[in-house]
C-alpha cells in the first residue's frame, strides 16, 4: 500500500480539445506535477473529488493530504490521510515524514499527527509515527510512552520494536537496544537485519569481534544487500581492516544518493596495470566536508601517476582544493565535465588500499592562503597567549536525518566548556559557525569571535594557522586543522565514529591529533576536565 501512494502515476494520455473528465490516474499525475512545481493549490485542485470519477484511489487521497499539509491545513489533511490508509501496513502518514523533513517542517507533524490520532485513538500506527518524530525531536520520554502503548495493541509488532531499540540505543541504553534485537533475531531467524542492527550496536561502541561474528552470520543470509553490505565495512575499516573495508564500502552506490556517475567510469583500483598518464580524473564531492578535506590526502599520489586531476566540489572548499599539489583543475557547480575516470573522494582510498600510498599525503597535505594567514597574524601578534580555537557543535542539517541524530551526540552546549575559562594563560577563539555561535555568550571568560569574517573554509584556515592549538567536536574543523597540521584536541562520543578506531587516543589520520573520548554516554563533563589538564601542560610548555 505505502509504496504505491507515492507512485508517479502513468503518463496522462493526450485529451482532446474541451475534455473535461480526467481519469483517477490522469488527476493523479497532474496533481503530481503541481506538488513538484511547489504549486499545493493547484495540486488540491486538481485531485480534488470528482462526481463524474466513482473509482477514486488511495493515491489520490494522499496526494491531496500532502498539498493540505503544503497549505497547512491539517484537520483536512488527517482526513485525507486516513482515507488513504488500509487498514493494514503503514499509514499514510509515515509517507509524509520524508517530505516534512525535507520542508524544514518536522515539528508540524505534531499538530496533524494530533488530530489524526484524536480521529483514531486506537491505531498503533499513528502511536508509532508520532514516536519516530518525537525520537528525531529527541522527546525520548514521550515516544516510549508511546511505543510502549503501541506495544500493548500490537504485541511483539516488529516495526515497533525497531523503533524501541532505536530509542534505545539514542539515549544510551544499549544492552536495552540489544536485547530487543535478539529478540527479534530468535523470533525470526532468517530475517539478517536484527543481526545487522546488533552488530552496528556492537561495533559503535567498540566490541568488534563480536560484530564481526554477526556478520559473519548475516553477509550469507543478504550478500547482494547494500544495506547490509555498507553497515559491515564499516565495522571492518573500524577495526582497522582497512583493505577490506574500502572495498566492501563500494557497496554504497547500491543506495541512493551516493553517486549519479557511470559506474562502469569508476577509477579502479591503482596498480602498475592502470595507466593513468593523461588521463583526466574527475574526482567528486559524495558526503559532508570533513569526508572532503580527510581525503584530499590522495590528490598527490593520484597527480604522481600522470592523471589529470579535476576536482568537482563545494565552493567553501573550492580555495583549499586549488592548493593541493598535484590539483589541475576545480570547479564548483556548472555542468559535469569530460573525464575519462570519475572518483567520489570515499572511493580515493580504496583506489590507493594496495600502494604505498594507501594513507595518502603525509600531513601537511593543506595550506592556508598565505596573504590571508598574515593579515591574521599581523592582527593577532598582541597576544602573546596560548590560542586556543574551539568547536563546540557540528552542522545540525535538519533535513538529513541521520545527519541529524549523530549530530546531538557529537555536539555540546558551550557552556559545557566553561571550566576552560579558567586556564591563565590561554586566549580563547571561536571557530563555531552557524547556530551554536549564538551561544558564545554562556562562555564565562572572554572568547574571541572573527567568524563572522570567515566565510570559507579557506578563511578559517587562514585564522587557524595563527592559533596554537585546536580544541574541537568531531567536526569538520579537526580535519581541516589536521591536514594543516595544528595540533588538535578531539573531544569525541562514547560511541564513536569508525574513522578514530577504537581505544585509541592517536590516529593514523593526524599525527598532531589527541582524542579525548567520554567515559559515560552522554558525559561530556571527564572529557572537559582532561582537556583542560592538557591545555594547562600546554600553556605551562608554551
Amino acid at each position: 500500500m505505502s509504496a504505491s501512494l507515492d507512485r508517479p502515476a502513468p503518463d496522462d494520455p493526450a485529451l482532446t480539445p474541451g475534455e473535461e473528465q480526467l481519469t483517477s490516474a490522469s488527476r493523479l499525475a497532474r496533481a503530481q506535477n503541481a506538488l513538484a512545481r511547489r504549486n499545493p493549490e493547484e495540486a488540491l485542485a486538481i485531485a480534488d473529488a470528482s462526481a463524474e470519477d466513482t473509482t477514486e484511489i488511495p493515491a489520490l487521497h494522499y496526494v491531496r493530504a500532502r498539498a493540505l499539509f503544503h497549505l497547512h491545513r491539517y484537520a483536512e489533511c488527517a482526513e485525507e490521510l486516513e482515507k488513504a490508509s488500509a487498514n493494514v501496513g503503514p499509514h499514510a502518514i509515515a509517507l509524509l515524514l520524508d517530505e516534512a523533513v525535507s520542508m524544514r517542517r518536522r515539528d508540524d507533524l505534531l499538530p496533524l499527527l494530533e488530530i489524526c490520532r484524536r480521529r483514531k485513538p486506537d491505531d498503533a500506527r499513528l502511536m508509532d509515527a508520532e514516536a519516530t518524530v518525537l525520537i528525531q525531536l529527541a522527546r525520548f520520554d514521550e515516544a516510549e510512552l508511546l511505543l510502549r502503548q503501541s506495544l500493548h495493541c500490537r504485541p511483539g509488532n516488529r516495526s515497533t520494536l525497531n523503533l524501541l531499540a532505536l530509542l534505545l540505543t539514542e539515549t544510551g541504553r544499549f544492552d536495552g537496544a540489544l536485547a530487543v534485537m535478539n529478540d527479534l533475531r530468535e523470533s525470526d531467524p532468517q530475517d539478517w537485519e536484527p543481526i545487522c542492527n546488533m552488530a552496528c550496536i556492537l561495533s559503535s561502541l567498540g566490541r568488534m569481534e563480536e560484530a564481526a561474528n554477526l556478520y559473519r552470520q548475516a553477509v550469507p543470509m543478504a550478500p547482494k544487500d547494500p544495506r547490509l553490505r555498507l553497515n559491515h565495512s564499516i565495522t571492518m575499516l573500524k577495526s582497522g581492516r582497512m583493505a577490506q573495508g574500502w572495498a566492501e564500502h563500494e557497496w554504497r552506490f547500491g543506495l541512493p544518493g551516493h553517486t549519479s556517475m557511470p559506474l562502469d567510469r569508476l577509477l579502479p583500483n591503482i596498480s602498475p596495470l592502470l595507466d593513468l598518464r593523461g588521463k583526466r580524473v574527475l574526482v567528486t564531492q559524495e558526503e559532508g566536508l570533513g569526508d572532503t578535506l580527510m581525503y584530499l590526502r590522495y590528490i598527490p599520489p593520484l597527480a604522481r601517476t600522470g592523471a589529470i586531476v579535476h576536482i568537482w566540489g563545494t565552493e567553501t572548499l573550492a580555495a583549499i582544493c586549488e592548493r593541493v599539489a598535484g590539483v589541475a583543475e576545480v570547479q564548483f557547480g556548472g555542468e559535469t565535465p569530460e573525464y575519462d575516470y570519475h572518483c567520489p573522494f570515499i572511493s580515493l582510498p580504496r583506489a590507493f588500499s594496495g600502494t604505498p600510498d594507501a594513507m595518502g599525503a603525509p600531513v601537511p597535505y593543506l595550506s592556508a592562503d598565505r596573504r590571508k594567514a598574515e593579515i591574521w597574524r599581523q592582527r593577532l601578534q598582541d597576544d602573546q597567549k596560548f590560542r586556543v580555537g574551539l568547536v563546540w557543535a557540528g552542522a545540525a542539517r535538519p533535513e538529513d536525518t541521520a545527519a541529524l541524530m549523530v549530530d546531538r551526540q557529537r555536539s555540546m552546549p558551550l557552556a559545557a566548556l566553561s571550566p576552560l575559562a579558567d586556564i591563565e594563560g590561554a586566549s580563547f577563539y571561536s571557530l563555531q559557525k552557524d547556530r551554536p555561535a549564538e551561544q558564545i555568550p554562556d562562555f564565562p571568560g572572554e572568547l574571541i569571535n572573527f567568524m563572522p569574517e570567515c566565510h570559507t573554509m579557506d578563511d578559517t584556515a587562514a585564522l587557524m594557522v595563527n592559533l596554537d592549538i585546536i580544541v574541537s567536536v568531531d567536526t569538520s574543523a579537526v580535519h581541516l586543522a589536521g591536514g594543516l597540521g595544528k595540533p588538535v584536541i578531539m573531544m569525541d562520543r562514547v560511541n564513536n565514529c569508525w574513522r578514530w578506531l577504537h581505544g585509541r587516543e592517536d590516529t593514523p589520520w593526524y599525527p598532531q591529533m589527541t582524542i579525548v573520548r567520554q567515559t559515560r554516554f552522554g558525559d561530556w563533563s571527564d572529557v572537559v576536565e582532561r582537556v583542560k589538564q592538557r591545555l594547562e601542560d600546554a600553556v605551562s610548555a608554551h
